[in-house]
C-alpha cells in the first residue's frame, strides 16, 4: 500500500466553492427512522465554517469549507436561517464538514448560544471528532431540552486501511469516545464506509459489516452507511492507479440486507445513490425501496429487473 500524506493530499485538490458565511451552504429536511420506531422529518443544516484540521484521504466536505474563522455570531445567523425556512421540524442536525467543538470553526460563544435556539427539537445532532470529544459536550447538552447525539467516523475496522485514511484516529479512540459518551447520557452515531481504497471490490462488503459491528458494539444506536467516492482529489488519484473503485448499487443492497434486522438502526447513505447504478431500468426503483427499507428497518422484496437482473 502507498499512503498519501496530508500535503499530498491537498495537493491533490480541486477549488473549494463560495460562500457566505452568514449562511449555511445547503440545507435538507429528509425523513428518517427516529429510536421510538416512527419516521419523522430531520432537519439537516450544513454549517459554513473554517474546514477541519484533520485531512481525511476520503473527505470532499473541505470543497464546501471556509480558510478563515467565521465571526461570532455567524453560526448563530446560519441556525436561525435555517430554522425559520423549515418550521415544524421536531429534529436538527448541525453538520459543520468538520468538528463542533472546534472552536476554530464554530465560535464558543456561538456555540452556548446555540442551545438556547434548539430549544424547541427533540433531537440535536451534531458531528465531532472521536479524539476531540471533550466534557464540553456536556455544558452544551445541558442547555438543550431534547436528546443529544454526536456522530462520528469510525471509517472501518481493515487493520492495514484506517491508519492510511490520515483520520489520526485509532479504534481505541473510537471506542473510547463512544463510551465516554455513554457515561454522560449522550447517544452516539457512527459513519462507516463501504469501498475502501487498497482493498479488493470483493471485500467491500464484509469490511462493511464488520465495521458496523464494531460500532455496535462500542454503544452506537445508529449506523450510516456511506459508499465511498471519487471526486475529492486523492480518491481520483488512487483511482486512476488502481488503487481504488466505487462500490456498485448492488453492494450497497447486499450490505444494507446483511445488516438488518440488528440492533439499533443501521441506514445506507442514499444521497447521489444514481452514481453507482449501472442500469437506468431499474436504478430508482432500487433506490426507493433502499429508502423504504431505512425507514421499516426490515428487508423488502427485491426489485425484479429483466435488463440487468438487479445486478
Amino acid at each position: 500500500m502507498n499512503p498519501l500524506d496530508t500535503a499530498s493530499i491537498r495537493r491533490l485538490r480541486g477549488p473549494k466553492a463560495s460562500l457566505d458565511p452568514a449562511r449555511p451552504y445547503a440545507i435538507s429536511v429528509e425523513a428518517e427512522r427516529t429510536a421510538a420506531g416512527t419516521v419523522e422529518d430531520v432537519l439537516t443544516v450544513f454549517l459554513t465554517n473554517r474546514e477541519c484540521p484533520y485531512t481525511c484521504l476520503m473527505c470532499d466536505l473541505w470543497t464546501h469549507t471556509l480558510d478563515h474563522s467565521v465571526e461570532p455570531g455567524q453560526v448563530l445567523e446560519q441556525v436561525d436561517y435555517a430554522i425559520a425556512s423549515t418550521p415544524g421540524v421536531r429534529h436538527i442536525k448541525l453538520y459543520n464538514a468538520g468538528n463542533f467543538l472546534d472552536r476554530r470553526a464554530i465560535p464558543a460563544s456561538d456555540r452556548d448560544a446555540l442551545a438556547g435556539r434548539l430549544a424547541g427539537f427533540d433531537s440535536v445532532i451534531i458531528e465531532n471528532h472521536p479524539r476531540m470529544c471533550s466534557e464540553d459536550l456536556r455544558a452544551f447538552q445541558d442547555g438543550l431540552s431534547g436528546e443529544l447525539e454526536v456522530a462520528m467516523g469510525l471509517e472501518t475496522v481493515h487493520p492495514e486501511v484506517l491508519p492510511r485514511l490520515n483520520k489520526q484516529m485509532t479504534l481505541d479512540d473510537f471506542a473510547l469516545a463512544a463510551e465516554r459518551l455513554q457515561d454522560w447520557g449522550i447517544h452516539a452515531r457512527a459513519f462507516v464506509l463501504l469501498g475502501l481504497p487498497w482493498t479488493p471490490a470483493g471485500e467491500f462488503g464484509k469490511w462493511a459489516e464488520r465495521s458496523v459491528a464494531f460500532a455496535r458494539g462500542a454503544g452506537c444506536r445508529v449506523v450510516a452507511v456511506i459508499p465511498t467516492r471519487a471526486g475529492n482529489g486523492a480518491m481520483d488519484h488512487l483511482a486512476a492507479t488502481g488503487a481504488f473503485q466505487e462500490p456498485t448499487l448492488r453492494q450497497l443492497e447486499d450490505v444494507q440486507e446483511a445488516l438488518l434486522p440488528g440492533p439499533g438502526r443501521t441506514f445506507v447513505d442514499l444521497w447521489d445513490a444514481e452514481r453507482f447504478a449501472s442500469c437506468d431500468t431499474c436504478r430508482d426503483a432500487r433506490i426507493e425501496r433502499m429508502g423504504a427499507i431505512n425507514h421499516g428497518q426490515t428487508v423488502l422484496p427485491t426489485v425484479a429487473c429483466l435488463e440487468c437482473h438487479a445486478g
